[in-house]
């Protein structure tokens, strides 16, 4: 239950009394023609007086959000509101609101800097082999360059994707695999299929912030649990499960998304146990995957496909432009999640899928990721001797991947320091992004490919002088 210690800095009871009214409206908890709570009971419910309820009630219905029915009570007005995913859960400012980030880092120009963001520069990536795989696709016959995709995706595709998958000791027929448009769309496939609205979803603390979005879009109840360098805390994740009683648990296992932490065998071991016996399922979000030098556990593997999906895309390594994604689940599931695919976008890109298996094909692709786990291990150390300098230091080294989690000094407020930056043209991302306790206010996670203006060092170097 809301109460008033819920109340943005600044704000009046009143204005907390409407912000928690509206956000129930956006989060279809109240729709139109509902009766609000009475001034009586919604007042001891989050412990303001009556009156600052008479008067937030009073101000809702003069800005015509609810009508006051005279003997009857306050009713919520009009048509439905537009969704809006802002509006659901606790308001946090706009700098630090994971739709707010994502929009400054994919609507900023060339000239903004961008160390907060979760993609490596264009120029790290393949472009020779991706032109070359788009003159391929431009021959392909007339049904492959305007038709739409079989419901699984490309059988060769799909035949190669096998081959890979079980190289980190997951096994998988071709007909278990259904292409998605991306990562984030196989997760809300999934999410479509495992959960409806209103059931608790557990998350890692700090955790991958598109997560807690598109839980927000599904209107699940987020439960948290920290996560430590081996995973997730599994006392706190067991405690979780008896509390809360979850259909779902989200994660990163190989390269976790923001702490660059990997899952250990044991603790992977510990956590299926307490996921069979309270009849949990799990998404394995494994799209960092081909970052490793060598495969860590992975829960798919320990578990063979029984309660764990595994999901992955090429958007981080060969081109976000080309949109192609894959989920890997047990053959009943995947059966179904191919109508569900139907149902929400039809078919996928013949032609995203074409060039992904040209490349992945050709040598290319094994070449370019080779020369880019060399590349991101020197990136990964000069940053985080730079940021050392300035007082940064990393929550650990990560043994692959593109990010550094990082503590900033005494006094420095992460969020303050994101919103300094946007001033001088640089993104950030302050740890709350990622915390959905909202306890890493003193963190921040950095991409180590987007690190080489000395721009972005000297501004943090000044912020660090400034709490000193």
């Amino acid at each position: 239950m809301d109460t008033i210690s819920n109340a943005r800095p600044g704000g009046t009871r009143i204005a907390h009394v409407m912000d928690t009214i509206r956000q129930r409206i956006a989060a279809r908890q109240l729709l139109p023609g509902a009766r609000l709570p009475s001034i009586r009971g919604f007042a001891a419910a989050i412990h303001v007086s009556k009156s600052t309820v008479v008067d937030a009630y009073d101000r809702l219905a003069a800005e015509g959000v609810i009508r006051s029915r005279p003997g009857a009570g306050f009713y919520v007005a009009g048509h439905i509101a537009p969704l809006s995913l802002a509006e659901i859960g606790p308001r946090l400012e706009r700098n630090v609101d994971p739709l707010w980030v994502s929009r400054q880092s994919l609507e900023a120009g060339e000239n903004i800097l961008k160390p907060g963001c979760g993609w490596l520069p264009s120029s790290w990536l393949p472009q020779d082999a991706l032109r070359r795989a788009l003159r391929t696709s431009a021959r392909a016959d007339d049904a492959t360059l305007a038709g739409y995709a079989s419901p699984l995706g490309s059988i060769a595709l799909r035949q190669l994707l096998a081959r890979r998958i079980a190289e980190r000791g997951v096994e998988a027929a071709p007909d278990q695999i259904l292409l998605t448009d991306s990562g984030t769309h196989a997760i809300d496939l999934l999410c479509r299929f495992l959960i409806e609205p209103g059931d608790a979803v557990l998350v890692d603390d700090p955790c991958y912030f598109n997560f807690q979005a598109l839980l927000r879009a599904h209107r699940a109840k987020i439960v948290s649990v920290p996560y430590t360098p081996s995973g997730p805390d599994v006392d706190l994740f067991a405690k979780a499960l008896a509390e809360h009683r979850p259909r779902l648990y989200i994660t990163n296992s190989g390269v976790h998304n923001p702490t660059g932490a990997t899952l250990t065998p044991v603790v992977a071991h510990r956590l299926l146990k307490l996921i069979e016996a309270h009849d949990l399922h799990v998404i394995e979000d494994d799209i960092f995957a081909d970052f490793e030098h060598e495969p860590a556990a992975r829960l798919a593997s320990f578990d063979g496909l029984n309660r764990v999906v595994q999901i992955g895309s090429f958007s981080k390594t060969l081109s976000a432009s080309i949109r192609c994604g894959y989920i890997v689940a047990r053959p009943d599931w995947i059966e179904q999640l191919v109508d569900l695919r139907i149902a929400t976008a039809f078919a996928g890109s013949r032609v995203s899928q074409e060039v992904v298996l040209t490349t992945l094909k050709d040598g290319s692709y094994r070449r370019h990721i080779d020369t880019l786990r060399l590349r991101l291990a020197s990136a990964l150390r000069e940053t985080a001797d730079r940021l050392a300098a300035t007082g940064v230091t990393p929550w650990l080294i990560p043994r692959a991947g593109m990010f550094l989690w990082c503590r900033l000094p005494a006094g420095l407020d992460a969020t303050e320091l994101a919103s300094q930056a946007l001033l001088q043209g640089i993104v950030l991302a302050p740890g709350n992004v990622f915390s959905p306790s909202q306890s890493a206010s003193g963190l921040m996670r950095f991409n180590v490919s987007q690190m080489s203006d000395p721009r972005i060092v000297r501004m943090l170097a000044a912020a660090t002088r400034s709490v000193r």
